[in-house]
C-alpha cells in the first residue's frame, strides 16, 4: 500500500469555542497507483486529511503511513497541488519546474532535463521561456503538474485543482492530468465537491460525514477509462455513480438537521 490512516483524528484549538475536532477516527487505504477522491460537506475535514498526508499537520491521534512509514513532517515522497497554481511569476516556466528540484540542491544540468521531460509530458513543449503571465489558466494548473512530478512524488495529493477553470478547459484538463498520472502510475490523493469529477477520475470514492468527518462510505467505480475521463464521461453509468454519492450526502444532512 502507499497511504494508510489508521483510526486518526485531528483537533484544533480556537479562541472562542475551545477544541474543535476536524476528523475523527479516519481509517482507509490508498494502493500504490490508485486514483483516490475524497467527497464530503464543506468543513468536514477533506484538506486537513492531505494536510496530515503532506506532513504539516501531526494527527492528534491515530497514525498517517506513507510506504509503511509514519509521517512525522514534511515528506519528500509526496507532492501537494493546491487550487492556485503559485507559480512564481518573476520565474520562467522552466524555472518554475526545476524549483523543488533546486531547492533538493540537485545540480543544474540534471534538473534543467528533468523539467523538460516532465513539460513534454504536460504538453508545454515550447513555453518553457515564457512567464506564468503569458499562459493560460489551464496551461498554468499543466505547468504545476509539471513541478510537482519532477520531483517524483510517490503519491499526488490534489486539493481542488480544477475548481477556478472553465467548463471547457477543465474537462480538457482533468483528461490531461488522467494521462500523465495514470502512465506514470502515481497514487493520487484528489478532494473534490465536483461529484462528477470524482467519477470520472476515481478507483475508488470516500465519502465524509459532516465534521467532525469520518468515513461513511466506499464507493468503488468500476468502470473503464480512468485514464481517459472525456472517454468515461460518455458512459451513462457515470450519472448513476454521481446520485449515489448526493443520496448517501443528503441523508447525512438530514441526519444532522
Amino acid at each position: 500500500m502507499a497511504l494508510e490512516f489508521r483510526q486518526v483524528s485531528k483537533r484544533f484549538p480556537t479562541v472562542t469555542r475551545g477544541e474543535v475536532t476536524a476528523v475523527s477516527g479516519v481509517s482507509f487505504v490508498v494502493n500504490e497507483g490508485e486514483f483516490v477522491s475524497v467527497v464530503g460537506p464543506s468543513g468536514c475535514g477533506k484538506s486537513t486529511i492531505l494536510s496530515m498526508t503532506a506532513g504539516l499537520y501531526s494527527p492528534s491521534e491515530g497514525e498517517v503511513l506513507v510506504s509503511g512509514e509514519p509521517v512525522n513532517g514534511p515528506n519528500p515522497h509526496v507532492g501537494f497541488m493546491l487550487q492556485k497554481d503559485l507559480l512564481l511569476p518573476w520565474r520562467d516556466i522552466v524555472s518554475n519546474v526545476e524549483f523543488g528540484l533546486e531547492s533538493r540542491g540537485v545540480e543544474k544540468a540534471a534538473r534543467r532535463r528533468r523539467a523538460m521531460e516532465e513539460l513534454a509530458h504536460c504538453h508545454l513543449e515550447g513555453f518553457e521561456h515564457q512567464y506564468p503571465y503569458q499562459l493560460s489558466g489551464g496551461m498554468r494548473q499543466r505547468a504545476a503538474l509539471a513541478r510537482t512530478l519532477a520531483i517524483d512524488p510517490e503519491i499526488i495529493l490534489l486539493d481542488e485543482p480544477f475548481s477556478a477553470l472553465d467548463a471547457q478547459t477543465k474537462l480538457l484538463i482533468q483528461n490531461s492530468f488522467a494521462k500523465v498520472i495514470a502512465e506514470q502510475r502515481k497514487t493520487t490523493l484528489l478532494i473534490t465537491h465536483d461529484l462528477a469529477e470524482a467519477v470520472l477520475m476515481s478507483d475508488r470514492i470516500l465519502v465524509l460525514s459532516e465534521r467532525p468527518g469520518t468515513v461513511i462510505s466506499e464507493i468503488r467505480v468500476d468502470l473503464p477509462h480512468r485514464d481517459e475521463p472525456l472517454k468515461r464521461r460518455k458512459m451513462k453509468e457515470v450519472a448513476g455513480y454521481a446520485a449515489q454519492i448526493f443520496a448517501l450526502l443528503k441523508l447525512e444532512e438530514k441526519a444532522n438537521a
